[in-house]
């Protein structure tokens, strides 16, 4: 989601409390629409990133670097010309509008106390960084909008700035339930709609959550609600206003799975079952969501091609496997035919010439059949051509047993190719995935580097220490659970994985303890985590030690047998299991 006026707000009031007082020491443009403030504030350095990027605008405070060009662009010029060592008053936001204004003291070429202000607009493409004098008129912005391009208002040096009143929305921070019920709920649309489109700041997902507050379907149309409801619903709206105005905020970031859904500045109770994190400053869910985000969405473009050729894979074996499954039921007649033969050698002496059909007792059931024959053919011919078809279906019964079973087996090592895919986290972890696939033929092999060297294998299982100190490590791929399981872990320690799923084996060393049960829970909920139930609420986990672990003649990689294994339900949540980086 982009940055809603309530997310400003919490970020304004974190941005006070660390940067006034505070002198900017250092001012790059890294990209052509982004700037990163080095910030000396109570004796502590801070970097403030703002990008007016039109995909993707954001300001937090970071802890990262990042490398400036080597040719400062003509905006940070400007800015250090005036703002090296100016000091920030203050940071201030218009009622709840996607804009924050810093107050910057400064001296000029004379000596003379200035003052100066850096309007930050995060408003999607219409982003921007503008620079003003004391009286709001502007020096010069960070993408200029001539009158060709805006018809509503011209950001060009020398124009007077201020915030285009383009819709006609309330204030929330001064909104009356009058004023609430007469202008929001009046609204000829479903409720939810009528709620962000009228109150600004207010967000599609804030409006959403404040129907699920009040017990309200925020698809149902304005003229639906009740009195009472319409009284409900306030209440829930003057409450976040109250939350807002006390700066009650709890700034946090919805996952589902390791994924990164929705952030906000306040509890989301509308996602349900999905999990919800919470930071300790808006900065920090900015820079976590939005790393996560690129992270997973990088990795899925690297990953993209290798999708497509497992998916084309698996649906090939689908319908392999659907095709001879039908052929397989058409052998089941096979018995059929060789009792019609036996029973037509057993009887067939008394039939006449050009007989149609053999009608006898079937001895192996005690009952009449009837046996269509060829009048064309004797006896003697017409139960060889029985005992023919019989034959035929047998060695295809026999034949497609096997294929079954392979095409099968070529399902599940395609799906545990699959599911790894999902566990990858960087470009690394995709080289082991993509070494299986050509091992196994789904893809052409290609050297890289000189002398035809492969891709160098830097991936490593995943390592997490149990609540009770034991060592707990995750494969993220078949080549690594096959490793893990049979050269890393001993006799005595624990294995454990999904039940009847694709996923990681978990391994546990034990260094020859008996383990805490808090150890094998949490064991069982990585195992559970990196499946393909990740998802779900509980899910079924083997483990057994090490040494009852076998690896099938000819298995694939990571394919195991155990014959001897406990079994537990678990819920698949990691988030208090302490990884190791």
């Amino acid at each position: 989601m982009a940055l809603d006026g309530i997310v400003i707000n919490n970020l304004v009031s974190d941005l006070n409390t660390v940067l006034v007082g505070g002198r900017i020491n250092k001012i790059a443009q890294p990209e052509k629409d982004e700037l990163l403030l080095t910030i000396k504030s109570n004796r502590e350095q801070y970097r403030l990133l703002i990008s007016a990027s039109a995909s993707l605008p954001l300001i937090y405070l970071t802890s990262d670097n990042k490398p400036s060009p080597m040719t400062a662009p003509n905006f940070c010029m400007l800015l250090r010309k005036h703002l090296n060592s100016a000091k920030i008053l203050s940071v201030s936001q218009p009622g709840l509008e996607r804009i924050i204004d810093f107050e910057i003291e400064h001296l000029n070429e004379l000596g003379d106390v200035c003052i100066k202000h850096l309007i930050v607009e995060i408003m999607g493409k219409h982003s921007n960084i503008i620079f003003c004098d004391d009286k709001k008129v502007i020096i010069d912005s960070i993408k200029h909008i001539s009158g060709l391009v805006s018809s509503v208002r011209e950001v060009l040096p020398g124009r007077d700035y201020f915030i285009p009143h383009t819709m006609d929305k309330l204030d929330p921070l001064t909104l009356t339930a009058s004023q609430f019920e007469e202008v929001t709920l009046q609204k000829p649309m479903p409720i939810q709609k009528a709620i962000y489109s009228t109150i600004m700041g207010f967000s599609p997902v804030i409006a959403n959550e404040l129907c699920v507050r009040a017990s309200i379907d925020g698809s149902m149309p304005c003229a639906s609600l009740s009195e009472n409801e319409k009284i409900h619903l306030y209440t829930q709206v003057a409450q976040l206003i109250e939350d807002i105005h006390q700066k009650r905020y709890t700034p946090n970031i919805v996952y589902r799975g390791k994924e990164p859904v929705e952030f906000a500045s306040v509890p989301l109770s509308c996602y349900g079952s999905l999990e919800e994190k919470t930071f300790t400053s808006i900065s920090e869910v900015l820079e976590s969501y939005y790393a996560d985000k690129n992270a997973i969405t990088r990795i899925k473009q690297k990953s993209v091609d290798l999708r497509k050729i497992i998916t084309n894979a698996l649906e090939r074996n689908h319908k392999k496997y659907d095709l001879q499954l039908r052929q397989m039921k058409d052998t089941e007649k096979r018995d059929k035919f060789r009792i019609y033969g036996e029973m037509i050698n057993t009887y067939g002496y008394g039939l006449e010439e050009g007989a149609k059909e053999l009608c006898c007792l079937n001895y192996y059931t005690n009952e009449d059949i009837k046996i269509p024959l060829d009048p064309t053919l004797t006896p003697s011919e017409n139960a060889k051509k029985y005992f023919d078809k019989y034959n035929k279906l047998k060695r295809t019964f026999e034949a497609l047993t096997t294929q079954i079973a392979e095409t099968k087996e070529e399902i599940s090592h395609l799906d545990e190719i699959q599911t790894s895919l999902s566990f990858a986290q960087n470009e690394d972890d995709l080289v082991q995935i993509k070494e299986e696939l050509m091992e196994f033929g789904y893809m052409k092999r290609k050297f890289l580097g000189k002398k035809g060297k492969k891709m160098k294998i830097t991936s490593k299982p995943f390592h997490y220490i149990s609540s009770d100190g034991y060592h707990m490590y995750v494969g993220k791929n078949n080549y690594q659970n096959e490793e893990l399981t049979f050269k890393f872990a001993t006799g005595n320690d624990w294995w454990f994985h999904a039940k009847g799923l694709p996923g990681s084996h978990v391994i546990v060393k034990t260094e020859g303890d008996e383990l805490p049960d808090r150890t094998f829970e949490e064991a069982g909920r990585l195992a559970a985590y990196y499946s393909k139930a990740s998802d779900a609420e509980k899910v079924e986990i083997d483990y057994t030690q090490k040494k009852n672990v076998k690896k099938p003649g000819g298995g694939k990689p990571g394919f195991v047998v155990y014959y001897t294994n406990y079994s537990l339900m678990i819920e698949p949540d990691i988030s208090d299991i302490t990884k190791v980086e």
